[in-house]
């Protein structure tokens, strides 16, 4: 019988690369707390997040204290949330960034595996993942204890660290990372666009440009300031966009848009 060669993996960084919310920001208006007696600690703790934030505390530091506003939340209801929080924003329209979720559609026709890589909870990323036809995860795990989180994570899924889940996915598969695909927005997704053969940046972050241009990147445009090729794509595309993945067209190479 012929041997089947693996098939490569396109890595999708999520928040204003994939999606043009920040998942994590949003999902926190679904946190099981929100309301009843434990609202008003959980407002003062996401205030705090936030301004924080704004501070510009590393991006490692600020994940950590986000998982830790879901202490004591059943795991069940983190679910729940996470599914009513995708259903709002896939039926608000525009979740979707379409230049990023064309070339993931053409991934799935060349028969690409797809992977979602965050620094999100899993929670928010399921429900994306079924949308789109069936993803990879690859993000924090939540330590639990009797179904409930404890607030802790083995490590934020930041910078560095999506290098090492993309890695140890690719060994999983036994796929060369030369064969493989990420796309990203921001100068902390370096490390996973370095991790692959073929590396997209996803909008105009300073420091993904200027690589880009010296290493001859193509570049996709962004969530914010995308022109006529770019926008995002609405209720119904969030809802289809598997089946428009895998639709018609015979798989081959993934044309990746040039540079600029």
């Amino acid at each position: 019988m012929p041997r089947h060669e693996p098939s490569p993996i396109a890595f999708f960084d999520v928040d204003e690369t994939l999606i043009t919310v920040t998942s994590m920001i949003g999902f926190l208006d679904f946190h099981p707390e929100r309301e009843g007696a434990g609202s008003s600690d959980f407002d003062r703790a996401r205030a705090d997040l936030l301004a924080r934030r704004e501070r510009g505390v590393a991006r490692e530091e600020l994940n950590r204290a986000y998982y830790r506003l879901f202490a004591g939340c059943s795991q069940e209801s983190l679910a729940a949330a996470g599914r009513a929080w995708f259903r709002q924003e896939a039926a608000k329209g525009g979740l979707l960034h379409r230049p990023t979720l064309a070339a993931l559609r053409r991934h799935r026709r060349a028969g690409h595996r797809i992977a979602l890589v965050s620094g999100a909870p899993r929670p928010c990323l399921e429900p994306l993942a079924e949308a789109l036809g069936g993803a990879l995860v690859l993000c924090a795990g939540q330590r639990s204890a009797g179904g409930v989180v404890t607030g802790e994570i083995d490590a934020p899924v930041i910078g560095a660290e999506k290098a090492v889940r993309a890695s140890r996915a690719m060994r999983a598969f036994g796929v060369d990372a030369g064969d493989c695909f990420a796309y990203g927005d921001h100068s902390s997704d370096l490390p996973l666009l370095c991790a692959v053969g073929h590396p997209v940046v996803v909008g105009d972050d300073p420091v993904l440009i200027a690589r880009a241009g010296r290493e001859g990147w193509p570049v996709l445009p962004g969530v914010r300031g995308a022109g006529s090729g770019g926008g995002a794509a609405g209720a119904d595309d969030a809802c289809s966009a598997a089946g428009a993945g895998n639709a018609g067209g015979a798989a081959g190479p993934v044309r990746l848009p040039r540079a600029g």
